[in-house]
């Protein structure tokens, strides 16, 4: 039997959510956890990577285990993860389902603060240089990237993909009612290596004055990297939404 679970995390204690060699991650703790729970050793495939430090507010996985599982088997298991991991659906799911494959969109936002604050240290960026900060310029940025479905200038170096095309379907900044904050929403069919935190430090450096809407504009026209380029730092990153087409993903 395939199971599907939803689960969401902190990622700063973590290298990312792929399991690696020297250095622990969010799959390691959770197949720990699983593998102690159900008494044999047991693999999970995620819905994607998240780079070490980011978070996810809603990410899937999915394993295979004979039934019955274990009574009282998700309260066992948020027993013995840590705080920063959290599991709340599990689902029975037909043998072929997908928690990668079938995503047809996923969903995140970056967050940024203008006043250095202690609860927020872990999950936003705090940028010294607000004042320089225009918004116009940085919308117009966000937006500028709908126009294109090739994003090579996004993706970081020594990357294995066959193709730099997204299917981007949202690109926008809000602005937080207190003025105090602001927050990137950016949805597509998938994403490059690294790309939210490169589009974010672009939209930056456009705000700031440091980069030419123009010159971003001939990047992407070339599908060339840009000279200056910036990528915000991973705790103001969050995967918020991962949808799945066909009833048998209704959670």
């Amino acid at each position: 039997m395939r199971y599907f679970i939803e689960l969401s995390y902190n990622g700063t204690a973590y290298s990312g959510w792929q399991k690696q060699p020297n250095a622990l991650s969010v799959q390691e703790v959770i197949e720990t956890s699983l593998s102690t729970i159900i008494r044999q050793e047991t693999s999970v495939v995620g819905c994607g990577r998240t780079d070490a430090g980011v978070h996810a507010r809603q990410y899937f996985l999915h394993f295979d285990h004979e039934p019955p599982l274990p009574k009282h088997f998700m309260n066992r298991l948020n027993k013995i993860l840590p705080a920063d991991i959290a599991f709340y659906h599990l689902r029975e799911m037909s043998p072929d389902a997908h928690a990668r494959f079938d995503a047809k969109e996923r969903a995140y936002e970056y967050h940024l603060v203008a006043r250095k604050d202690p609860f927020t240290s872990q999950t936003a960026f705090h940028f010294p240089q607000w004042d320089k900060l225009n918004m116009e310029k940085m919308q117009s940025a966000a937006a500028l990237l709908l126009d294109y479905s090739a994003f090579y200038p996004f993706c970081k170096s020594k990357t294995d993909v066959k193709t730099m095309n997204c299917d981007l379907r949202r690109s926008e900044w809000e602005i937080l009612p207190d003025q105090q904050g602001l927050v990137f929403h950016i949805a597509a069919n998938r994403f490059l290596r690294g790309m939210v935190r490169l589009v974010v430090g672009m939209c930056l450096n456009v705000g700031m004055g440091k980069l030419k809407l123009e010159t971003v504009k001939t990047a992407l026209d070339k599908q060339e990297r840009m000279v200056k380029s910036l990528s915000a730092p991973p705790h103001g990153l969050f995967l918020t939404e991962v949808d799945y087409e066909g009833e048998q993903f209704f959670f």
